[in-house]
């Protein structure tokens, strides 16, 4: 009787002191870490909206006392389709505003102030020959004998021939690249405060391979009659 007493203590000890199997099933609450996770889809490329920021103004000191400067804001220069639909037309809509200054002894200064763009092409072929198709066709005759065999008259055995050649080229006319100035207006003023607002403008150019740049620029003169002072702002280069 206490052997088997003791048997069973010591049974009822090993299932106490064994270990409680985990649960089969996951926490529904939990993510399922068995499945790969998805990776995050790349940020979209930002739109170009062809907003532009303006340059510093410039400004300069004339010999007769004048501060001259010139100034820009909200400039927007944006690519458009060609109207021509060809690869080597550029053409951009345009927008800014463009300010002069003029402070110095005196009332009412005049002058000129010049807005306009400047268009840098890389490779230029509106100057050159363009695509050209080049060949040439030659003729060219020739007396052979047919056979060995002519015991009679060896004249029999000459027969005439005519051979030809064909030769062909294409030549592309390419030019170091050009800079193309369009001015938009050429403002004479008499006063000391000059601007020009430029809206939906369309410049373009043709004849133009690779890459083009595109940059305003602004000119103010103030003139006298004793001499000229000039003044020329440049915007920021913009690569299409």
């Amino acid at each position: 009787m206490f052997v088997r007493r003791a048997a069973l203590m010591a049974l009822v000890g090993t299932l106490l002191a064994a270990p409680v199997p985990a649960s089969a099933d996951p926490d529904p609450g939990g993510p399922d870490l068995s499945q790969p996770v998805a990776a995050a889809d790349p940020a979209a490329p930002p739109v170009d909206d062809g907003k532009v920021a303006s340059t510093p103004p410039a400004i300069t000191k004339s010999p007769d006392g004048w501060t001259l400067t010139i100034s820009a804001s909200d400039e927007v220069q944006m690519p458009i389709a060609p109207l021509t639909t060809a690869i080597s037309s550029r053409e951009y809509s345009v927008s800014g505003i463009f300010n002069g200054a003029l402070d110095g002894p005196g009332e009412n200064p005049r002058g000129v102030f010049e807005v306009g763009y400047q268009i840098g092409c890389g490779i230029d072929m509106s100057t050159s020959n363009g695509v050209a198709l080049g060949g040439t066709i030659g003729v060219n005759s020739s007396l052979g004998i047919i056979g060995l065999d002519f015991p009679n008259n060896a004249a029999e055995g000459l027969l005439p021939g005519i051979g030809g050649n064909v030769g062909g080229a294409i030549t592309v006319g390419l030019k170091p690249g050009i800079i193309n100035i369009v001015p938009v207006t050429k403002k004479q003023y008499k006063g000391d405060r000059p601007w020009v607002s430029i809206s939906n403008f369309h410049v373009k150019i043709d004849g133009c391979v690779g890459e083009s740049f595109i940059r305003s620029y602004a000119t103010l003169s103030k003139s006298t009659d004793e001499g000229d002072a000039i003044l020329s702002w440049y915007g920021v280069t913009k690569k299409i």
